[in-house]
């Protein structure tokens, strides 16, 4: 008996070292003045899963840093098969941590938490599952230094905002130009979440508060999801977290000395997380603490509100559930989709803000009047949020889009967001509606290793198309229907046109030697009597065109049978009725 009892308390010691080496954290060593290095991250949560039944990493895809994106599924049962977890109806939240690894409070509240879920300090509720990325952006997270991010209050040493390519991550959910974002999308459509957390940190204005939130906007989310999300899903976040000691206020939208003259509603286009989880029927939010309280201040308030998603999701398990699923049928059957919003100022909600007041004085730097917050002088007051942005234009859906196989890149990017298409069995004339791109502007400066298009202008006409065996064929009955909008059709704002995947349509690649084409321009005109016609109205009418003799043998040219197809015509056809 006295052996046996000896042997338990060496078992029972031996269990209690080695949880001491996982449950403890560097944010709590540190006194919450530091977060751990990117192998720290990974060798911490591989221990957990080693200790705990209720935790499992899971390796991902490739990043282009050279390292695997992981995954880290926390329940109850530890279930980590998202089949299985859908058919046992229990709800997923998908968190996102160091997208920006210079925001790293995201990774130190995951651990907390999931430490707490662990050791039976925190109880998840049975029917949540926590999906957790415990660094997104590994290759910023390995770019380390205690000088990025000058005017943010800690930790002592963090990551950098772009990745391996200096990439933002936090803009390339549409066009995944990092192998980052491609294993995103793969991690996105394994788990399908309900709610999407990704975890920031914000700057702009100094106010009091410690969090502030993101949340995608309602009108972009739209139906009874979007309702939904702005009547009872946001509204109860701010109660649950005033309850856990926090003052929430919508993200601080306001860059200068006037938030409390209020703000408009932070845009989140599907170039970012929450407005690319909106195009797959996912409630999304984007926490933001401030970058001016202290870090473990920040630390804790992700924590909280953390919390605040677990419990809201697990209260309203079956109401989130069922929106989402009336949603994704209702999307599959609709006639037309908005690809543009505008925001209306007549419409917005109040909220308390608690600021500091602004004020000027002259700046040591150049003498200039320059901002500066009083902390001596606190405020607080209602602000009014501009937060209503109604449909602006809407696209009738097509029976289905085909693309030639040709512009692989956009299918492999539709593969990758499990897109439902087929390839056709033969060559094939069908009769489509064409887009002509009739004008569009291009920005001068480079984004994120792209000159985005926008203000697109186009044409439309009816026309047998001749497609090739091989050929795509994408049907627009299926729950990825937004997500096909908002790429395919090139008006819209994070559109693959305004992307640039298809700008080789915009030069031209066939032209014509004058002196050739002049005896051969002529012969034509000859026998084409509506087109000399033509041509003698716009030299009347137009008379820079009359004094240039190239200018009206381009305009033969351009509307002989000679002028390429290809030229301007959007190589994505819409098959209608």
């Amino acid at each position: 008996m006295r052996k046996t009892f000896i042997l338990l308390l060496v078992q029972l010691c031996f269990v209690l070292i080695s949880s001491s080496q996982v449950i403890t954290t560097k944010f709590e060593q540190s006194n919450g003045t530091e977060t751990p290095t990117y192998f720290e991250i990974v060798q911490w949560w591989q221990k957990l899963d080693q200790q705990s039944g209720k935790v499992k990493m899971l390796t991902m895809g490739m990043t282009d840093a050279g390292y695997p994106l992981h995954l880290v599924v926390v329940s109850n049962n530890g279930d980590y098969n998202f089949d299985n977890i859908r058919k046992n109806n229990k709800r997923i939240i998908l968190v996102i941590n160091g997208i920006h690894p210079g925001e790293p409070d995201g990774i130190d509240a995951s651990m907390l938490m999931v430490r707490d879920i662990v050791t039976n300090k925190y109880k998840i509720p049975d029917n949540i599952v926590l999906a957790i990325i415990p660094v997104y952006n590994i290759g910023g997270c390995l770019d380390r230094s205690a000088d990025y991010r000058v005017d943010q209050n800690g930790p002592k040493e963090f990551g950098f905002r772009g990745n391996s390519q200096n990439l933002d991550l936090n803009r390339d959910f549409i066009k995944c130009d990092s192998k980052d974002a491609r294993a995103f999308a793969e991690i996105f459509h394994l788990t399908d979440p309900d709610v999407l957390v990704d975890n920031h940190v914000s700057n702009g204005a100094d106010y009091q508060h410690v969090m502030t939130l993101l949340t995608s906007q309602h009108n972009k989310l739209g139906g009874p999801m979007g309702e939904y999300l702005d009547k009872q899903f946001e509204p109860a976040l701010y109660s649950l977290m005033k309850e856990k000691g926090f003052d929430l206020v919508p993200y601080v939208n306001s860059f200068g000395d006037t938030p409390e003259n209020g703000w408009p509603e932070y845009w989140d286009s599907p170039r970012y997380s929450s407005g690319y989880a909106t195009l797959w029927h996912t409630f999304s939010f984007v926490p933001e603490t401030h970058m001016l309280k202290p870090y473990d201040q920040r630390v804790k308030a992700t924590y909280a509100l953390m919390q605040s998603f677990i419990e809201f999701t697990a209260k309203n398990s079956e109401q989130i559930k069922n929106l989402r699923n009336q949603t994704k049928k209702s999307t599959q059957s609709a006639i037309e989709f908005p690809i543009s919003w505008a925001l209306d100022r007549s419409q917005f909600k109040e909220v308390t803000y608690k600021g500091f007041e602004a004020g000027r004085k002259p700046s040591e730097i150049s003498g200039f009047p320059r901002l500066y917050y009083d902390r001596s002088k606190p405020f607080e007051k209602k602000v009014k949020i501009y937060n209503y942005f109604p449909p602006k234009t809407f696209i009738k859906k097509p029976v289905a889009y085909i693309i030639p196989q040709g512009w692989w890149k956009v299918i492999d990017l539709l593969k990758l967001n499990k897109v439902q298409m087929s390839q056709l069995k033969r060559d094939t004339v069908i009769e489509v509606e064409v887009y002509k791109i009739e004008d569009y502007k291009t920005s001068p400066r480079q984004y994120e290793m792209h000159h985005l298009n926008s203000d697109v202008k186009i044409s439309s006409a009816r026309q047998q198309i001749k497609f090739s065996k091989g050929d795509w064929y994408i049907p627009m009955n299926q729950v990825g229907n937004r997500f096909l909008i908002e790429t395919l059709e090139p008006q819209a704002e994070d559109s693959y046109f305004a992307w640039n995947f298809f700008d080789a349509i915009l030069g031209q690649k066939e032209g014509y030697s004058a002196y050739a084409f002049e005896d051969i321009a002529a012969d034509y005109l000859k026998s084409n009597p509506d087109l000399k016609n033509k041509l003698e109205q716009r030299k009347a009418t137009d008379t820079a065109f009359a004094k240039s003799g190239r200018a009206q043998l381009n305009f033969v040219y351009e509307n002989s049978k000679w002028f390429e197809p290809a030229y301007l015509r959007y190589p994505v056809y819409r098959v209608v009725d």
